[in-house]
């Protein structure tokens, strides 16, 4: 508990601003947040947090466990609640006047999180515990939590003189305002470009879905004819079905050029930078480069243990990839391509695969209308793991397409969390898909998690529901998988609560979920013809998995790409020696690309995967591949057990959901699987593993 007079501090806070940022009440009044609330309520809580920060090391306050270190596991959860409710609210509504509130807070709160492994008193007294304590008496969540403690001030800078303090705390200032920068510039240059048609031969070969849809954005705009956009249902659509080359071309070009001209929205400039205060952090701090920094309390540990498992998997994965683009290329000299450039690729690749196959990804469209599958997907992992998930349409979310729903024990009805979704893509809105905690509970003491699931999925058009591709169906299923980590979390101590693990082993929980996406069984629950009902015809649903391996070498080619590149930026790159980040970026991606890179390929500049926050997946997005090799061979034992064996799924949440950081995830993932992760389990599933 903290002492009353802090407590009173926060209560008198409330009343000073009305605005739900000063408590964490749920449901959250995301309507009743004003861009000018923000700035008085984030140094009002600033001011609170601070005060908590200096309590802490004052000299009555016992050198304890419970006084010092666990203590502070919740110093600053008002301002991180407040924080992640405006940095939310910016990402799905943003506005001029809530965006320049946001960026305005931005440097007092980074300051204040730098300074609290910087405080001398404080960092005295966490050693102070360290030292004195009886680590034996700990439950080893606690020791846990201690040493990693301890280990995270170090890493934060604890042990600099004045001079090292001072210039962390700038690199952490420059870092949050540049990866700000950086996402906006990506929403703005994503919402600057459109291509209005308007002759709808042109669309030739788009299926009636894109085209009503592209319709549909162009009456929003109070124009005629149909408009393409590069938010993700209306430019993948293009690039695999379109017919019109030039057009495919066009929208290649803005995709991967985003952000990547001259101009105020140009983000070269900002990728050196920083890449450059990245590698400079992590110098100061004892590192060799900032992948080391990153991974060093990961599973991989270093950037070259990572670095080396992506090249393995080139190695196993190249000859597959070339003898699929050698097929690719035959198929588009058939077509009349005497060369194929990357705007072709997609768009020849579906030919190929409708030729190989007879199976068009289209025909399944109807059968997974998004509320029904949502539905079916809360089904199967309720009955799996012991869960209720039950919606609650009186929860007002931050737009109209927002759904709240409540997470409840089956067996005893504790409440364990509850969260959001909102699916649909919009203007105001960022793109991709993700899932992201609001609040980090405690159910067994009463208090529940929050959380919320966004993409930009395919929305309803010319009064049809939202018909999904199966690639959008294993995105809500992925999605989903993070937030059963966080609210299904049992964990006591909060920073080692939910999804707060390493981060290659973070998307274990969201990866495996995608298998249940290619299951019969599963997919009788919720992929019925939107109209008629009927479940996918067999023959179908036949074509599918035959086609399920089709051209998955690229598909694996192009994930280790985005990882390659990564760390190949943050241990390698000298722009002494390369000046250019864009082309050294492109000369790295033509070894994974199925066809010649253009010299001004671009795409690094909206990676907001890389660089939209001061860490993100910098340095970590290997972190994909590593847990798809833990979730190929995880997902054995429910195929071997059976995809709704309860046993299984209690397991899967006793060791694995409910556990969080809790313990090493080595040792968790050999407490559900009771052996260490086979690697060959990834190569088989995608077909790429050659015979012996």
């Amino acid at each position: 508990m903290w002492p009353r007079f802090l407590q009173i501090e926060l209560k008198l806070a409330t009343q000073i601003i009305d605005t739900p940022l000063l408590a964490a009440r749920f449901p959250i009044q995301f309507g009743a947040v004003k861009a000018e609330q923000v700035e008085p309520a984030i140094h009002q809580l600033l001011d609170l947090v601070k005060a908590r920060i200096a309590a802490l090391s004052g000299p009555s306050v016992p050198r304890t466990y419970r006084d010092i270190i666990l203590a502070l596991d919740t110093a600053t959860e008002p301002l991180d609640f407040a924080m992640g409710v405006v940095r939310h609210l910016e990402g799905v509504v943003t506005s001029p006047a809530l965006r320049d509130a946001y960026n305005a807070v931005q440097e007092p709160v980074s300051v204040f999180y730098t300074s609290i492994a910087l405080d001398e008193n404080l960092w005295a007294a966490v050693k102070a515990v360290d030292e004195s304590v009886d680590k034996a008496t700990l439950e080893p969540v606690h020791r846990r939590y201690l040493k990693k403690s301890v280990t995270g001030f170090r890493r934060a800078g604890a042990d600099l003189d004045a001079a090292g303090k001072k210039r962390l705390e700038e690199l952490d200032v420059a870092l949050t305002k540049t990866t700000t920068k950086f996402s906006q510039n990506v929403l703005d240059a994503t919402n600057a470009f459109d291509l209005m048609i308007d002759d709808q031969a042109q669309l030739a070969g788009l299926p009636e879905s894109a085209i009503e849809a592209a319709r549909e954005s162009a009456k929003s705009k109070g124009r005629e004819g149909w408009r393409l956009t590069l938010q993700a249902p209306s430019y993948t659509a293009a690039l695999t079905y379109l017919d019109n080359r030039d057009i495919r071309r066009d929208l290649w070009f803005a995709s991967n050029t985003r952000a990547a001209v001259d101009g105020a929205l140009d983000n070269r400039p900002l990728i050196a930078e920083i890449l450059r205060l990245r590698r400079a952090k992590a110098e100061l701090l004892g590192y060799r480069d900032f992948a080391d920094f990153v991974l060093d309390e990961r599973m991989a540990h270093t950037g070259e243990r990572a670095q080396q498992f992506l090249e393995d998997l080139y190695v196993k994965t190249l000859p597959f990839f070339s003898a699929e683009n050698e097929s690719l290329q035959k198929t588009g000299k058939e077509l009349g391509y005497q060369s194929i450039e990357p705007w072709d690729v997609g768009y020849i690749a579906e030919k190929q695969r409708i030729a190989l196959y007879e199976f068009d990804e289209e025909e399944l469209r109807p059968y997974f209308e998004l509320e029904r599958v949502v539905a079916g997907m809360f089904a199967i992992f309720s009955q799996l793991l012991g869960i209720k998930v039950i919606e609650q349409p009186d929860v007002q979310g931050w737009d109209t397409a927002v759904k709240y729903f409540k997470v409840e024990d089956a067996a005893n009805g504790t409440n364990l969390g509850g969260f959001y979704t909102d699916w649909f893509p919009r203007e105001n809105k960022r793109g991709g898909a993700w899932m992201d905690s609001l609040f980090t509970g405690n159910p067994t003491a009463g208090q529940p998690h929050v959380g919320l699931i966004c993409g930009n999925l395919t929305p309803p058009v010319a009064g049809k529901p939202s018909l999904l591709t199966h690639r959008e169906v294993e995105t809500i299923f992925h999605e989903f998988g993070h937030l059963l980590h966080h609210t299904l979390s049992l964990v006591p101590v909060k920073t080692l609560s939910g999804t707060n693990v390493p981060w290659d082993f973070v998307e274990l929980p969201s990866q495996i979920m995608e298998n249940w996406c290619m299951e019969r069984d599963a997919l009788n629950k919720f992929a019925c013809h939107y109209q008629t009902g009927e479940p996918i015809p067999e023959e179908l649903f036949q074509k599918m998995k035959r086609a399920r391996n089709f051209r998955s070498a690229n598909m694996q080619m192009r994930q280790l790409a985005f990882g390659t590149v990564d760390l190949k930026l943050h241990r390698e790159y000298d722009p002494s020696v390369h000046p250019d980040v864009m082309a050294y970026a492109r000369d790295v991606y033509a070894a994974f690309s199925p066809a010649p890179l253009p010299p001004n390929y671009g795409m690094i500049a909206s990676f907001t995967h890389l660089f939209s926050s001061p860490v993100a997946y910098g340095a970590g997005y290997y972190s994909y591949k590593w847990a798809e090799v833990l979730d190929a061979d995880a997902f054995t034992r429910f195929r071997r057990e059976g995809i709704f064996n309860a046993k299984t799924g209690g397991d899967y949440r006793r060791f694995i959901l409910e556990r969080g950081d809790s313990d090493d995830p080595a040792l968790l993932y050999r407490q559900f699987m009771g052996r260490d992760p086979d690697a060959n389990a990834l190569l088989e599933r995608l077909g790429l593993l050659t015979a012996a």
